[in-house]
């Protein structure tokens, strides 16, 4: 309905009297739809082409997907050897997918600084403790496990032997005079955790300030018992076994 409003008549009514007359349709709406199609005919390449690179623009962002969230732990900055004693320098934090972080990751300096490798490193390889001298080394292992350390009597063979490898430790009590005694084999397959032969360095781990001929390895309940200060009893050997406790 027409917009109406009232009006003072001047000279057709008399003084003080208001007559209701109506003003004209407003058509401001219809001018400018006459505007835009009249302009979309002068423009038509450039209002397809405006089409085209709105429609593009909606296809890419349904197809990006949508930046992941990351978590930052740390990796080897360098090919790293077993032994070392990592500093700053040694570490770079890396950004990773939630899913591939692992159990026991590091990712402050803090945490690593002035730790020894029990295993070297390639650079780019993400840092767990299980990978450093401490407590972390007995990761996996069956509940009650230790980590023992040996000093076997030939310093040179502990260059045969690399963390992971499954060996039987022997004692000898013969003094290779006229004495003799049996070996003894005080405990099978037991994994080596860290050896000084992996460029191992005198460590807060080891409480000992002489590595040479030294090897760690992860023994159950009962066989730290009899791995414990064996080497005090005679001379101490390993045999290199494979994982189904063949001989090597």
């Amino acid at each position: 309905m027409p917009a109406t409003f009232f009006r003072s008549s001047r000279g057709s009514a008399p003084p003080g009297r208001q007559v209701r007359r109506p003003l004209p349709p407003v058509r401001a709406r219809g001018r400018r739809g006459r505007r835009l199609f009249s302009w979309l005919g002068r423009n038509r390449r450039l209002a397809i082409a405006l089409l085209l690179c709105l429609a593009a623009g909606i296809t890419v962002h349904q197809l990006t997907p949508a930046p992941a969230d990351t978590v930052s732990v740390l990796a080897a900055a360098r090919d790293l050897p077993a032994g070392t004693a990592l500093s700053a320098t040694d570490l770079t934090p890396m950004k990773i997918p939630p899913r591939m972080l692992t159990a026991g990751s590091l990712a402050e300096t803090s945490e690593a600084a002035g730790k020894q490798l029990a295993a070297p490193l390639r650079k780019g390889q993400l840092l767990t403790d299980s990978q450093l001298l401490g407590p972390g080394l007995l990761t996996g292992t069956p509940p009650g496990s230790a980590a023992v350390p040996l000093r076997m009597a030939d310093p040179s063979s502990v260059q045969l032997v690399s963390p992971g490898q499954l060996v039987n430790v022997v004692l000898t009590g013969a003094n290779g005079y006229d004495q003799q005694s049996p070996s003894e084999v005080l405990a099978s397959s037991v994994p080596v955790l860290w050896t000084s032969g992996q460029g191992g360095k005198t460590g807060q781990w080891l409480g000992t300030g002489e590595t040479d001929g030294l090897i760690v390895v992860a023994a159950a309940p009962e066989q730290a018992a009899r791995l414990a200060g064996a080497s005090t009893q005679g001379k101490l050997f390993f045999v290199l076994v494979g994982p189904q406790g063949g001989g090597g």
